[in-house]
């Protein structure tokens, strides 16, 4: 059998993985000990977070010390793991541990995780849970925050947060039904019961595991950030369609 011969870019995309993989198996850890790492806090200056990643892992995990100074030892080690994931070092094992992880100190990392990184961890549970419905959960979770994330940044280059809700508007939804697009309306603001129903149906989800409180997590957070969950939190007036819980 005649074998083809790679391309020039398949060439450059394998080595090209090569070096992101280079000395990964120093960077596997062999049975952490995850209480301890609970208790220790990492040690490496000013912390500053990350963008993208290096090519070199060893750089790139560094960065990510730099970015956990000052946390718990565990959240730099959960966001090693993923990095190990993504690079496809000892796939299997690292996605065990990392299942592992999460079984273990889930509500650990839900309280102590931002953000960025609950949604990382939702990402690899879409993408690698044994579980079909934890991937799906964790699919939810990854979901909601990108879309909160690109409505944001949308409001962010068009300067609109700036802009001021005109109540003369509010006062129009309440009678009014005002079109957007393929038969939706805008939410009517003050008194709607979309986000409320959206939470019922979102409630047994939040019970699925440790993606289930990623979900939660995810879920809750967006009712206290600057997002336009809260914003229109803020202008809600009827408690029977609120869409949060009071300790959010």
């Amino acid at each position: 059998m005649v074998r083809r011969r790679k391309s020039r870019i398949e060439r450059f995309f394998s080595l090209n993985q090569h070096r992101k993989r280079w000395g990964a198996w120093r960077h596997v850890a062999a049975d952490p000990d995850l209480a301890a790492m609970r208790e220790r806090i990492v040690e490496a200056g000013e912390p500053v977070q990350t963008r993208g990643s290096d090519k070199s892992l060893d750089r790139h995990l560094a960065n990510l010390r730099c970015e956990f100074s000052g946390q718990p030892e565990i959240l730099l080690h959960h966001a090693t793991l993923i990095v190990l994931i993504r690079r496809e070092v000892r796939l299997a094992e690292s996605i065990g541990r990392f299942e592992a992880l999460w079984t273990q100190e889930a509500e650990f990392l839900c309280r102590h995780l931002n953000l960025r990184w609950l949604i990382s961890a939702a990402d690899t549970l879409a993408d690698h849970a044994s579980d079909p419905q934890a991937r799906a959960v964790a699919m939810m979770a990854s979901l909601l925050g990108n879309t909160v994330k690109i409505g944001e940044s949308d409001r962010y280059i068009r300067a609109a947060e700036t802009l001021a809700p005109l109540p003369e508007r509010i006062e129009g939804l309440q009678t009014d039904l005002v079109p957007l697009f393929g038969g939706m309306s805008v939410f009517t603001v003050g008194t709607d019961d979309t986000l409320r129903n959206m939470y019922w149906r979102l409630e047994p989800f939040f019970a699925a595991g440790p993606a289930g409180m990623i979900l939660r997590t995810v879920y809750d957070r967006m009712q206290v950030n600057d997002t336009a969950f809260a914003r229109l939190r803020a202008l809600h007036r009827r408690d029977r369609t609120g869409w949060w819980e009071d300790e959010a």
